[in-house]
């Protein structure tokens, strides 16, 4: 298992699940906060082509290059709708965002080698161990 500046640091594509293009939503700022600082970022959300520069795909399935990390914005309840794409796409990480736990999901991919990070936000954890 991989420390979190090690993931922060070994990490260049990264898509963000529940991208949103209202400028309070914490899941566009961090989008542009990754990008900023050097990360290939793209968004997923089912209506949305673009937010703030950032191109978006409908699902995971439709992004059409490898993933290092998912960052899911989304409930709890909700994450295990994005499971079965996340075991066919095998990003080496999934980081369910601040607030956002679900050992059962979790299991399910750790099961298949892909490392998750529950309940911190992205954000906050590179401010501390990368800048």
């Amino acid at each position: 298992m991989q420390s979190i500046e090690t993931i922060l640091r070994s990490t260049k594509t990264i898509a963000v699940v529940g991208i949103s293009d209202k400028p309070d939503r914490d899941s566009g700022r961090i989008a542009v906060f990754l990008r900023d600082r050097g990360y290939d970022v793209v968004g997923v959300h089912p209506i949305l082509k673009e937010v703030f520069g950032i191109p978006v795909y409908k699902s995971l399935k439709d992004i059409p290059h490898s993933i290092d990390l998912v960052d899911v914005f989304m409930g709890s309840q909700k994450v295990g709708s994005i499971t079965s794409d996340l075991l066919v796409i095998k990003p080496r990480f999934v980081w369910y965002q601040l607030g956002i736990r679900n050992d059962e999901e979790a299991s399910k991919l750790e099961e298949d080698g892909i490392q998750v990070i529950q309940d911190h936000c992205i954000a906050v954890e590179y401010r501390h161990l990368i800048s």
